[in-house]
């Protein structure tokens, strides 16, 4: 098998720098939402196309939920998570799978790191243009759907985004 892409990761990407800024200007929970939100609408569907019998992406989420929701505590929801990011080292054959995989495991990350959205964002966008564009497309290709797609994450988050959010999340990308 050729050799693919783990993500999409030009982070000078005018439009994922705008995803960034947002992004620091919101709560946790409200990141915390918005990733498992457009992990459930936009990622969930292809890692299922490959693998319709694994539920550890689905779990994944639904423990992050849980735990956004009080109904579990950190350590069993982060047991769930672990289970995703095994499902996405597993997926190797399948790479789009793969990166939805791992974009939904930094999605339900943002539990104890909001930090982690920006997987959502590197992994996501891979994933959904493997998906929509194939593995033969040329990189500069995947840049410009990734563009778009960042500036559709931003469209989402700017949907449920807190005006002046008073306890914006502090968070160093590390990048």
């Amino acid at each position: 098998m050729s050799t693919h892409r783990k993500m999409l990761n030009n982070l000078d990407e005018p439009q994922l720098q705008s995803l960034m800024q947002l992004i620091k200007t919101q709560s946790k929970e409200t990141i915390v939402k918005w990733c498992l939100s457009y992990s459930e609408q936009h990622l969930l569907a292809i890692y299922s196309k490959s693998f319709p019998n694994d539920p550890r992406p689905q779990d994944a989420l639904s423990a992050a939920r849980d735990w956004l929701e009080g109904r579990i505590k950190l350590p069993a929801a982060k047991a769930h998570i672990l289970n995703c990011h095994a499902a996405a080292r597993d997926a190797v054959d399948s790479p789009a799978a793969q990166a939805a995989a791992r974009a939904i495991g930094q999605s339900a990350s943002t539990i104890h790191m909001p930090a982690h959205s920006l997987g959502l964002a590197l992994y996501g966008a891979l994933a959904i243009a493997y998906d929509q564009l194939g593995m033969e497309t040329v990189g500069t290709r995947y840049q410009r759907f990734a563009a778009e797609e960042y500036a559709k994450m931003e469209a989402a988050l700017r949907e449920i985004a807190i005006e002046d959010e008073l306890n914006p999340a502090k968070i160093d990308w590390h990048c």
